[in-house]
């Protein structure tokens, strides 16, 4: 056996052996035998694959002597794979939801039976109308979005409504502490952009890529920043793992290097750890996921509704997560850890044969394989699933909570908003302010 065809085959039995994992994700089976059926899904979801910003000009322009990818979107918009990628999970959610009895073959959803509401950037609008074209083929489902188009939703926007210096004071070193120790990745990002060589770094324009204190910035009614070594390092590898994902040459998509699985885990732990210390220290996220939580609370009490499509970013999902409360996860076969390009955070409502109501809630996403061979879904070839579980919590074997429980779990965070704010000193904007008549029915 040559040692391509070895490690060919390995990558295959590698990746069957992932798929067998993750099969019980929203299959029939398990629940129809225990007795459970589905009443309701909401899902938050990241946009689809989309092109950076790497024009001339720009910080990835200027970061790197070589040229990137051209992209089949203008910077910033889902590309014709992320669309195609896209549509093929709204596929897999219809046969998911008709196997539950939830919906049925060619469904017309009635009046409030469905919402799609999307963010207002092409991005996300683009990638909630890909899925609902393979969601629901025949029913031409409106999409939402609240503000003018290209423009950030208050309700999508991470920003900061509520600041004080004391809260500043606190939360910084909180965050600063999420974005240490990425020495092995930062040097292993510079030999593959060749960042020494590039024009930013021989006019002095862009900073060594070396550890140390990450300079955050927390203005009210911003999103959370930074400056230094560590936003500039997450544009590149953003922009790199994206990349990864869209070209058809591997070798090509890292500027001619051989980087294997765990080379590329490496360069996305500097994505993570931007994300994690902008937007998962718990105080901040209570702050900035505040309308996201009301969303989805609403949602899930929401008389009639059957399905919900939420489209936002990575921020999203992150904020919300770290807001729940939610114990740390290692997603299989995934680049990204925490929040993957396109991934969705769905909450299910079940009930039992005595109708007792249940909330699971699961992270779904795609491989770096099921992305870059653009893989059709079924039930046989599902996503990638990781059941996502809460600190203070308990629930049964199948991950699902009592609905009282999680009721209480999404109001704690919510409330959480003003009482962080009260407990720093801080004003709260009348139309920010949590409402507490809002139950998970």
């Amino acid at each position: 056996m040559n040692n391509k065809f070895g490690r060919n085959l390995i990558k295959v039995m590698l990746s069957l052996f992932l798929f067998l994992q993750s099969g019980l994700f929203l299959q029939a089976e398990e629940e129809q035998e225990a007795g459970y059926r589905l009443k309701e899904v909401v899902v938050l979801s990241r946009h689809n694959i989309r092109a950076p910003l790497s024009g001339s000009g720009s910080v990835l322009g200027e970061a790197t002597p070589y040229e990137w990818y051209e992209w089949s979107s203008n910077p910033s918009e889902l590309s014709l794979r992320g669309g195609t990628l896209e549509t093929t999970m709204g596929q897999y959610f219809r046969k998911w939801l008709i196997s539950e009895g939830l919906v049925t073959e060619n469904w017309r959803p009635d009046g409030n039976e469905v919402r799609f509401y999307a963010n207002a950037k092409q991005r996300t609008i683009a990638t909630a109308q890909y899925f609902s074209s393979g969601f629901l083929p025949v029913a031409n489902v409106p999409i939402e979005y609240h503000a003018d188009y290209d423009t950030m939703d208050d309700v999508f926007t991470p920003k900061l409504t509520f600041m004080s210096d004391a809260y500043r004071a606190a939360a910084i070193p909180l965050m600063q502490a999420r974005a240490e120790e990425l020495q092995d990745s930062y040097d292993l990002l510079a030999s593959t952009v060749d960042y020494e060589d590039s024009a930013g770094r021989r006019n002095g324009s862009l900073p060594e890529l070396k550890d140390g204190p990450a300079e955050i910035v927390l203005n009210l009614g911003d999103e959370p920043n930074m400056t230094g070594a560590l936003k500039i390092a997450n544009s590149l590898t953003d922009a790199l793992i994206l990349q990864y994902y869209e070209a058809p040459d591997e070798k090509a998509a890292a500027f001619g290097h051989e980087l294997d699985r765990e080379q590329w885990q490496k360069l996305a732990d500097i994505k993570e750890a931007y994300d994690q210390a902008l937007f998962s220290v718990p105080m901040i996220a209570v702050n900035v996921a505040h309308p996201l939580l009301q969303e989805i609370e609403g949602e899930l009490a929401s008389p009639g509704r059957k399905f919900t499509f939420l489209c936002g970013h990575d921020s999203n999902i992150a904020s919300v997560l770290a807001a729940l409360d939610a114990e740390e996860y290692e997603l299989a076969d995934s680049i990204e850890q925490s929040t993957p390009i396109g991934s969705k955070l769905v909450f299910e409502k079940w009930a039992d044969e005595e109708d007792r109501e249940y909330i699971r809630v699961r992270l779904v996403y795609l491989s770096p394989d099921q992305m870059r061979t653009i893989s059709l879904l079924d039930l046989d070839h599902p996503p990638m699933t990781e059941v996502i579980s809460f600190r203070g919590m308990t629930a049964n074997d199948l991950g699902m909570y009592p609905i009282e429980d999680m009721r209480e779990h999404l109001q704690a965070a919510i409330l959480a908003y003003g009482e962080t704010a009260a407990a720093y000193g801080a004003d709260i904007p009348a139309s920010a302010g949590p409402i507490p008549d809002t139950a998970v029915k």
